[in-house]
């Protein structure tokens, strides 16, 4: 640093601040510290600034990746956050831990200043974990009893009624609901599918709408043997809510397959999918998109704002998807 200094003209202390970002420095002067940097070939000591400054300055996005697809709508959160997390000074990592056990491994080694929870379950086993290490964590999801944990998450409740209000506002009274499958074991639990269901029954039950549940695992072909399955079962169904992004474009594909014209005979309506998503159908998805860049960002500001100041209250905030119509919904014949 001394070098840099002596090679920019300025004093060492004005280049701690162009590396570590704590106090601005005019443009001219960066540039100076940075083109000096540049022909020393200096760089940051990651290891080095961490044991001095007792902070990583890295923070760890836990994503079950050996039991749940890393989907559009995950990937959306993941690079807000990373976004958000440069803005502050501070680097994402992205940790495919599977496992409570797993997960205490690596936050047992202080690698890490913070930790979001993605794919939250109602209990999930690894909040305990960062509880008892000690580790400042949020949660991307909600637990059963989310009383005093930091959480963002989707309000699937009023995404289900924004959806309901679109198809029956078109003139639909048989509407479906297309989840994914909770049977598996890596799903027990899942927050989303959960009170997705729940708000739908409820919801179709205030309407006077029977409730049809159609489930299927996380993956186009499986999509597209549900559409078959649904259309065979209950043939009555004019519109279909979907909360199972990765099987949606297998089960518009699977009702055109079977002889259903999409939205002629059977509108469909995505809820909590991503913007990226939808466009692969055809026709492409009508949605509540998902708000997934906020999810991430939001995420990300609270834990920093906690782990610069530990006395803040933890955030507690659930953030609703905005209705994009597209080429599926549409009035029943």
């Amino acid at each position: 640093m001394q070098d840099v200094a002596e090679r920019a003209g300025v004093s060492p202390t004005t280049v701690s601040f162009v590396i570590n970002g704590t106090k601005p420095v005019a443009p001219a002067t960066r540039e100076r510290v940075e083109a000096a940097m540049a022909d020393l070939g200096y760089r940051r000591n990651v290891l080095a600034r961490a044991l001095a400054s007792q902070r990583s300055r890295i923070v760890a996005l836990v994503f079950p990746a050996l039991e749940h697809r890393l989907s559009p709508a995950a990937l959306s959160i993941v690079t807000a956050a990373a976004s958000a997390a440069t803005e502050r000074g501070f680097n994402v990592v992205l940790w495919p831990v599977n496992g409570a056990d797993q997960l205490e491994d690596y936050v047992s080694g202080g690698l890490v200043d913070g930790v979001l929870l993605m794919e939250v379950t109602a209990d999930d086993p690894r909040v305990p974990v960062l509880q008892r290490r000690g580790v400042p964590f949020g949660l991307i999801g909600r637990t059963e009893a989310p009383d005093g944990l930091p959480y963002v998450d989707m309000d699937f409740d009023a995404m289900v009624a924004t959806g309901l209000e679109h198809l029956v506002g078109l003139g639909h009274a048989r509407v479906a609901l297309f989840l994914g499958d909770l049977g598996a074991t890596s799903w027990a639990g899942y927050g989303p599918i959960a009170r997705t269901e729940a708000a739908y029954r409820a919801q179709a039950a205030a309407r006077g709408l029977d409730a049809v549940v159609v489930r299927a695992p996380q993956d186009p072909r499986s999509g597209h043997r549900a559409a078959d399955t649904m259309v065979a079962d209950h043939p009555e169904v004019t519109a279909v809510l979907a909360l199972n992004e990765t099987a949606l474009p297998g089960f518009v594909n699977g009702l055109v397959a079977g002889g259903r014209s999409v939205p002629g005979d059977v509108s469909v309506l995505g809820v909590a999918t991503s913007a990226e998503a939808i466009s692969t159908a055809d026709p492409p998805v009508s949605a509540v998109v998902a708000p997934g860049p906020e999810l991430g960002r939001r995420s990300l500001e609270a834990l920093l704002d906690r782990l610069d100041e530990p006395s803040t209250p933890p955030l507690q905030l659930l953030l609703a998807g905005d209705l994009t119509p597209a080429g599926s919904t549409a009035p029943p014949r």
